[in-house]
């Protein structure tokens, strides 16, 4: 079974992706990723084929004024590209897997129709998925894309002889698309539309750096911070509220560059500075994990025991990032505050009781549901949905 892979999106969109991937080489199929080329190092670490699609995602790897892919004044662009590329890429492909950005996965979908291969679409977050909402909000999405690329996209359908095509937000979407969340941490909405695999995350077995190490040894577990991918201007503030409220307890930090790559304070004896690291090794050594509301983050943070502080809002996007604070709180695991820079005492509030005996105690109960075969779950329907090439994927 030869399958493709197309996302684009921030690392937390792209990292599912990337372990749909590696699990399906550990079970044999043939894998390509078609990935803005952020992610080139990313695939190259764990072995599985990249084509670069499009423009840069990360603000720092693009050109100084060069608009982020899914600017209005690059939409065509994109839906061209990613029908040039994936098209020659889904020679032979038995199976496609997209998701992030609309205009791509609708020409991913296109092309996918065009060669008559299945062809499935992921969300991260059930406050994602079409009937999340009702049908005058779908009815606005399908007229917005309709409007702001589906001329292009028709275009292009038309150059390889397939009809026109409208409501392109429920045609990329698909009438059931595949929710790669943990049904405990994240279970759908009443009514959903949707098959729900289980998250995809990746096993990490890299070691903490050394440097890290001796930190982590050198006293009582620290607090981690960091964002992600948000690099818009609030994330600094967002930071440095939270160091000031660790500090002012008494706590050591971990805090995390991320996409911003931000100035952090690596004189400080109390503050360790990290880039890239192993997050399900260094969650399982904290005492609690400040992050934004991204479901990779949530998800490592939950499987790993640790109260957390979700700050929503954090991330400048389109797309509010709500949901997984406001879960964490419903399941006991953490506390969701406001963004996108928290106040102080709100902050130094949220620590009090996530450092509480019983907040770690909770977590841990929590963790010890939550699973961990998203990726053979998924597999397994596109196992299937190939026409089982391959033996039955063990469990």
């Amino acid at each position: 079974m030869r399958v493709l892979i197309s996302g684009c999106g921030s690392r937390g969109d792209t990292e599912p992706l990337v372990a749909l991937g590696v699990r399906l080489r550990e079970l044999g199929a043939e894998v390509l990723m078609c990935l803005p080329p952020d992610y080139a190092e990313r695939c190259a670490e764990v072995g599985v084929p990249m084509t670069p699609v499009g423009r840069p995602v990360r603000a720092g790897a693009r050109e100084p004024g060069e608009p982020p892919p899914g600017a209005p004044e690059v939409v065509g662009q994109v839906v061209g590209e990613w029908f040039d590329k994936v098209s020659a890429a889904a020679e032979g492909c038995d199976a496609v897997v997209a998701s992030g950005l609309l205009p791509a996965a609708v020409a991913v979908r296109s092309v996918a129709e065009k060669r008559g291969i299945p062809y499935f679409y992921a969300v991260w977050s059930p406050d994602h998925l079409p009937s999340w909402h009702d049908r005058a909000e779908r009815e606005l999405y399908n007229q917005g894309a309709d409007k702001h690329f589906g001329g292009v996209v028709n275009e292009r359908r038309a150059d390889v002889g397939l009809p026109p095509v409208t409501n392109l937000f429920d045609y990329g979407y698909t009438g059931e698309p595949w929710l790669a969340t943990d049904p405990i941490l994240a279970p759908p909405p009443g009514g959903a539309y949707a098959r729900q695999t289980g998250a995809w995350i990746l096993p990490d077995e890299r070691p903490l750096p050394e440097a890290l190490e001796a930190f982590l040894a050198d006293g009582p577990p620290p607090v981690y911070v960091g964002f992600g991918s948000s690099s818009g201007a609030s994330t600094a503030g967002a930071v440095q509220v939270a160091i000031e409220a660790i500090r002012a307890k008494g706590r050591r930090v971990v805090a995390s560059r991320g996409w911003a790559d931000l100035a952090l304070p690596e004189d400080d004896a109390d503050c360790f500075v990290v880039g890239e690291v192993n997050l399900q090794a260094l969650f399982a050594r904290v005492a609690v994990a400040i992050h934004h509301d991204s479901t990779g983050t949530t998800y490592v943070a939950t499987q790993a025991g640790v109260p957390q502080i979700v700050v929503r809002n954090v991330i400048d996007n389109v797309v509010e990032q709500v949901y997984f604070a406001d879960r964490v709180a419903e399941l006991g695991v953490g506390v969701a505050l406001e963004g996108p820079i928290p106040a102080f005492d709100a902050m130094s509030a949220a620590l009090t009781t996530t450092l509480a005996p019983e907040a770690r105690t909770r977590a841990a109960a929590v963790a010890g549901t939550i699973r961990t075969d998203g990726t053979t779950v998924a597999a397994e329907e596109l196992f299937d949905a190939a026409g089982r090439e391959e033996p039955a994927v063990p469990a």
